[in-house]
């Protein structure tokens, strides 16, 4: 590894710790990646992801409570990082990768199929750092400022001179009209669904119409934005293209 060159975080979720330990080992023949953390339980995953901003998660499919599919669903696919599953049977490989998995692992883990993976996770990982990089917007809360990336949000809505940006189910008020906040978000992929309300395209799960003939975005957060008549032929042709 070049002196300059980035270290991406890894975060190890298994409630076994002989598990936890052998992908800790197998990670030290690859100096561009350190370890953050260690979980054993789903729900230390979920405050891991928030707290220690992994690049990738080693991600057991069974542990007490949460399993590591129902933490994928909580805090959906489109905010998690690179996700490699780690199980002792090879039972749920086809779910994994409806989850949108870099890989499934069967424990134990050789090191030339460890070695595999973690060659097309750089890949994907350096891809996506050689990206331009995303609009960030600041949002005061009680206990202080967050920054939030656009890929973090799914949908905007107006709210007087503010805007409320709603993320993974949570919701944040921003002193910045609608508007303003457009011109800022749509080249991240944002669109105007109706008047009052911004999407981001790729948090889109799918387009559903109601018996009443309304075509609605059903987000990847379990939000349903309604799109109004006469935005929808462009709406659904933005949609198509970045699919």
């Amino acid at each position: 590894m070049q002196p300059d060159e980035k270290r991406w975080g890894a975060l190890i979720a298994d409630d076994e710790p002989a598990a936890r330990r052998g992908v800790r080992q197998l990670l030290t023949s690859f100096p561009e990646f350190v370890v953050v953390g260690e979980c054993r339980t789903g729900a230390d995953v979920l405050t891991s992801l928030d707290t220690l901003k992994p690049a990738v998660v080693f991600l057991d499919v069974q542990m007490p409570g949460l399993d590591g599919f129902e933490v994928i669903r909580r805090r959906t696919p489109e905010r998690m990082p690179a996700v490699v599953f780690l199980t002792a049977y090879d039972d749920f490989a086809i779910k994994a990768f409806e989850a949108q998995a870099l890989d499934y692992l069967v424990k134990p883990v050789s090191e030339a199929r460890f070695a595999a993976t973690m060659k097309r996770l750089t890949r994907q990982l350096r891809a996506a750092a050689a990206r331009p990089r995303e609009e960030r917007i600041v949002v005061t809360t009680a206990r202080g400022a967050i920054v939030l990336g656009v890929g973090d949000i799914d949908w905007i809505e107006a709210a007087g001179n503010y805007a409320r940006i709603w993320t993974g189910g949570r919701s944040y008020l921003i002193r910045e009209p609608l508007r303003q906040l457009e011109a800022r978000v749509r080249a991240d992929g944002f669109l105007r669904a109706h008047r009052r309300a911004l999407v981001r395209i790729d948090g889109i799960r799918e387009l559903q119409t109601t018996r009443a003939g309304e075509l609605v975005a059903l987000l990847g957060s379990g939000a349903a934005i309604p799109i109004s008549r006469r935005r929808r032929t462009g709406f659904v042709s933005a949609l198509r293209s970045r699919r």
